[in-house]
């Protein structure tokens, strides 16, 4: 064991208030897992939330895990040193249960590099009775856990604090019973909202398009995503208060879900219905976040849209409390919230159009006009806020060349503005390749190619480019094409991070394809049959199929849909 990262995590346990730790032998101990840095992984609201529910139990000693730096890996190689727990620097292979909180694509590969680094074995299907069962939740696990199928011994389909009380019951009689590893899992296989993949058998076509999904052992035929009913049930708020984070925040939650129905966003159509916290409810979490002097993050789909946010923010500035928030619509900002953003010290105000022109604004049913761009600006001028972000996807479908041309024309015309009100601040794009994802009408599509994306973002950089403060950034296109195969993937790509690990990682990934004679082309540019079954099938998000297809068909007649109303029941989430 090197005592050099032993002492590291103890430094930064050190500098933590309001984490657990208990006496060896007194709780079940439960390895939670963030397969990214601590840097990231603290500032993820999801982790506190996990982390706090799991250590109320009398019966569980939930500690802390994170991908190390890179010097940091190093040091754990070099020296062989197992990875180590946050809270008691134990081995991660010691922990009977392993979770999982997985948010994005590309930490798969984490995922599997934590597991080799903890001593514990890859393949669920060659543990034996004695080692850890390994869990994932978090919004990618929920959407499609295929691509994790051969890591995974089950799946938490849904939010979390519905899920993990339940699935901790049954494991704990099911261990308490002395059954064997394969008959725990088979009990867990029964709670609502967990997915064992080991007792489902996909069966494919010939030409590759999977054909249909078998239960085994008699499982259920479906597993139903769970979810919050009242917020106001749980409590979801920064628990661990450390400096050392992305955004040295201290989070609060007002709002999970969204209604407004982009039909790019997967998170929109997996966490309906729209839910709010009650305004009394922030206030005592508010309360608590006072005692630590630390910038308020307010979290939510769209904070702008929670029915009370002009009354919030002033208890917030009445507190002499500063804020941030993680997201807002142009079309539903107020000038009392863009005020109390820049009295907190705001420097920049984003804003998401997502798409130059008003035909693929209407695509993706995004709701935005240019005029509410204009007035979200002026919001920000009036306050003092200098400079301005506008994130842009390219590669959506049906673009065209004029819509790309359209994204130069509104960029030109929101600096204009800017500098018509005397304005002389950074206006930035920030551009990325859109990624369809599952449960979303636009699962049926295929990706653009990858060269016509990159083309596309040459001509926007190109054509901004004599234009003084504007700035454009963008995400690597060859991320985000492997964000497109592991989004839609099924089985087959599980064994491509299977053999990508085993070459290296992330970067080894298209060797792993070719290596596995799997077509890359078959996952990024093929347009789905409208009955094809897909890898994610077997999972329930409440939302009716026929329902996204239509969404698609209104998507090509470029035909708005209405945001979610009182009464409504055309998604199928609401039919209860």
């Amino acid at each position: 064991m090197s005592w050099k990262l032993k002492e590291k995590l103890q430094k930064l346990l050190a500098k933590e208030q309001g984490n657990y730790i208990f006496s060896a032998g007194s709780r079940s101990r439960f390895g939670l897992v963030y397969p990214n840095s601590y840097f990231v992984g603290m500032s993820n609201l999801g982790m506190h939330i996990i982390y706090e529910q799991l250590n109320k139990r009398r019966d569980t000693a939930c500690e802390r895990f994170f991908l190390p730096e890179k010097k940091e890996e190093q040091e754990y190689v070099r020296t062989k040193t197992t990875m180590m727990s946050m809270e008691t620097q134990t081995p991660l292979y010691e922990f009977p249960l392993i979770g999982f909180a997985v948010s994005f694509e590309m930490d798969y590969f984490n995922v599997l590099k934590i597991l080799d680094m903890g001593q514990v074995e890859l393949l669920a299907e060659k543990r034996q009775d004695r080692d850890s069962i390994v869990i994932a939740g978090g919004p990618c696990s929920t959407f499609n856990p295929e691509p994790l199928s051969l890591f995974i011994d089950a799946f938490i389909i849904g939010e979390g604090e519905e899920i993990m009380h339940a699935f901790l019951d049954v494991y704990y009689k099911a261990v308490g019973e002395n059954k064997s590893r394969i008959e725990i899992l088979k009990c867990l296989a029964q709670v609502n909202g967990v997915y064992v993949p080991r007792f489902y058998e996909h069966v494919y076509r010939e030409d590759g398009v999977l054909q249909q999904i078998n239960c085994l052992e008699n499982m259920p035929i479906s597993v139903k995503r769970q979810w919050v009913h009242d917020l106001n049930a749980y409590d979801a708020h920064t628990v661990i208060v450390t400096d050392d984070t992305e955004f040295n925040l201290y989070l609060i939650e007002i709002a999970r879900g969204c209604g407004r129905h982009c039909r790019f966003c997967m998170a929109g159509y997996c966490f309906r219905k729209p839910r709010n916290r009650s305004l009394e409810k922030i206030k005592e979490m508010l309360a608590e976040a006072k005692k630590y002097n630390k910038r308020v993050g307010l979290m939510g789909a769209a904070i702008s849209d929670y029915p009370e946010i002009n009354q919030l923010c002033h208890d917030i500035l009445v507190e002499n409390m500063p804020m941030s928030v993680a997201s807002f619509r142009a079309d539903s900002v107020t000038r009392e919230l863009v005020d109390s953003l820049a009295n907190s010290g705001l420097k920049t105000l984003t804003l998401a159009p997502e798409a130059g022109s008003k035909k693929l604004r209407a695509v993706i049913n995004k709701g935005i006009e240019e005029q509410h761009l204009f007035n979200a600006m002026d919001y920000g001028i009036d306050a003092g806020i200098r400079n301005f972000r506008l994130y842009i996807m390219i590669g959506l479908p049906y673009e065209e060349d004029e819509d790309i041309e359209a994204i130069v024309e509104m960029t030109n015309r929101l600096k204009d503005y800017m500098e018509s009100k005397g304005n002389k601040g950074i206006l930035t794009l920030s551009v990325n390749p859109f990624v369809p994802k599952p449960f979303t009408p636009f699962q049926w599509l295929p990706m653009a190619e990858m060269k016509t994306v990159e083309s596309r973002l040459k001509y926007i950089k190109l054509a901004l480019a004599k234009r003084k403060n504007v700035d454009v950034i963008a995400e690597s296109s060859k991320e985000a094409y492997v964000q497109g195969v592991l989004a839609r993937g099924d089985r087959k790509i599980s064994k491509v991070l299977y053999t990508a690990h085993l070459l290296g990682g992330s970067k080894a990934f298209k060797r792993a394809m070719k290596q596995e004679r799997i077509d890359i082309e078959f996952y990024l540019y093929r347009s789905r049959e409208k009955d094809e079954k897909f890898p994610w099938e077997l999972l329930d998000m409440g939302i009716k199929r026929e329902y996204l297809y239509h969404e698609l068909i209104l998507a090509r007649e470029k035909k708005p849909t209405v945001k979610c109303f009182d009464g409504c029941k055309r998604c199928g989430v609401c039919k209860d």
